[in-house]
């Protein structure tokens, strides 16, 4: 019994294939997460001019559709609040308020209990000082310990900030790796007469989005979400035998919401109220596998297919294809070491104990000197010690979803929009484009297109060549017309 497009319904168990019975089959309720992209692609594809096609009950019904959906920035069940303080970061966007002022990526909520703390401490010091007895001592101390507080402050914002450019490198290196693959496919991949090549196409534009698949894939193993069940991933990569498919977990995918006490000590910086960002990983029961690698096992699968049928013939294409893949595999291998190699423990133990030591023995050497002011004093101290010790633990991950980690959303959506670009057009051919009209080969000495410089002699382009670099691009071509016409040749009869 079907639901009516031509797939079972959900609670219905996933048949299995006839031609390999090892294949595991497609989970339930992920058949029910497409099923009604799958209708609305059906319908679409009954009102068109290529004909009705029946729908697989697999993760293909979403690729023609998930593209409306997919790469939101921001959570739908969130509220303001949430999408303000938390990423990912909206590049589109810009704010017309002062650096200073602006709350968006601060820092300033996870600084509202340490502040507090700070001033009661600091109160507390003052008062008594002020009511019973003086505790200030001698202020040799700001010197000594300021010294090293600075170091170590230095050398967490060092450490943090060039992990986070690293995996901004890398994430550069796999946009420009996705280009040029994307190309090789789609441009240097021949298509052949007839039926195979409508079959070509349709595998060119299959492997274009497993490198797709594989950005979003990684973006989202960086940031230990495990599954393959997520509304950008489903459609590239659902269809491929991998173990996050077989390992789907739908609580994974839509987990429970958080209480407000959890959210608003997340906002605050509290340790206890943050969860252990693994949790997902550790509470897999079924081996996760590597979806990233066995996405560039399949795309490499596809690269041989081509070599074997004859659709990529260059032994130079072949060696790109062959390169770009190694240097995806490096991304993937770069990125994994930028997340897995934080700054050691016993350092980010003793930078923190060294601030609060200087932020606490603080208020002592200043009331002496500063009596009230003390405490306003000890509150901008704290503020510009913690300040810089939590950023440099909140960018140590770039690859999060706090408003200071990299965009990596917006990185997928790139990639996704650039390759729609490339296959909308089939591959350009080149005696069309050069031989037009409107191709000035000239510009802006003449204004005469291709066709018209083909009637004419090699000796008559040289000399205009010539002429051009005489005179200069900034030249218009009225100004230069007397001139070419006095460099060619007198058996010339048109005019520039």
């Amino acid at each position: 019994m079907t639901d009516g497009h031509g797939a079972p319904p959900s609670d219905a168990p996933a048949p299995a294939a006839a031609s390999d019975s090892t294949a595991a089959p497609v989970p339930a309720d992920l058949r029910s997460n497409v099923h009604h992209h799958a209708a609305a692609t059906h319908e679409k594809e009954q009102a068109s001019s290529i004909g009705r096609m029946t729908p697989r009950p697999t993760f293909l019904e979403n690729l023609a559709t998930s593209r409306d959906s997919q790469f939101q920035f921001d959570r739908r069940d969130s509220s303001e609040l949430d999408r303000y303080f938390h990423g990912p970061r909206n590049m589109e966007k810009h704010s017309k308020w002062p650096i200073m002022m602006r709350m968006h990526g601060s820092v300033m909520p996870k600084m509202i209990l340490p502040l507090l703390t700070v001033a009661i401490w600091s109160t507390a010091i003052t008062v008594f000082s002020k009511k019973v007895h003086s505790l200030g001592i001698n202020n040799i101390l700001l010197t000594v310990l300021g010294f090293v507080v600075g170091l170590a402050l230095s050398f967490r914002s060092s450490t943090a900030y060039e992990r986070w450019a690293d995996g901004r490198k890398y994430w550069a290196q796999l946009i420009q790796t996705s280009r040029n693959l994307s190309r090789t496919i789609w441009i240097n991949t021949a298509e052949r007469e007839g039926e195979e090549g409508r079959d070509d196409v349709l595998r060119k534009l299959s492997a274009i989005n497993l490198i797709l698949a594989f950005a979003v894939s990684l973006k989202h193993k960086l940031r230990f979400e495990p599954d393959i069940a997520y509304e950008d991933l489903a459609g590239l990569a659902g269809h491929l035998d991998t173990f996050a498919r077989d390992a789907h977990d739908r609580m994974v995918v839509n987990p429970p919401p958080k209480s407000i006490w959890k959210s608003a000590g997340e906002y605050l910086g509290v340790s206890f109220a943050e969860s252990n960002p693994r949790k997902y990983v550790k509470r897999s029961k079924k081996p996760l596998g590597h979806l990233p690698l066995e996405i560039l096992n399949h795309l490499s699968a596809y690269i041989d297919s081509c070599v074997a049928n004859g659709t990529m013939l260059s032994t130079l294409h072949q060696g790109q294809a062959i390169t770009m893949m190694a240097t995806l595999n490096e991304v993937l291998t770069g990125t994994e070491r930028v997340l897995d190699t934080p700054l050691p423990t016993a350092y980010s133990i003793a930078i923190a104990q060294i601030s609060w030591i200087y932020i606490l023995v603080l208020p002592f050497q200043l009331y002496d000197a500063l009596k009230w002011i003390t405490i306003p004093a000890s509150i901008v101290a704290a503020y510009i010690i913690l300040g810089l010790a939590t950023i440099g633990s909140e960018i140590e991950n770039p690859f999060g979803h706090d408003v200071n980690d990299l965009p990596l959303d917006t990185y997928c959506r790139q990639i996704a929009v650039e390759m729609d670009i490339m296959t909308a057009t089939p591959r350009p051919d080149v005696d069309d484009f050069m031989s037009r009209a409107e191709n000035l080969v000239l510009f802006p000495l003449s204004q005469l297109g291709y066709p018209d410089w083909q009637q004419r002699s090699l000796e008559d382009i040289r000399g205009a060549l010539r002429t051009k670099a005489v005179v200069g691009p900034s030249s218009a071509a009225s100004d230069t017309s007397t001139m070419v016409e006095s460099l060619r040749p007198k058996t010339t009869t048109s005019s520039v």
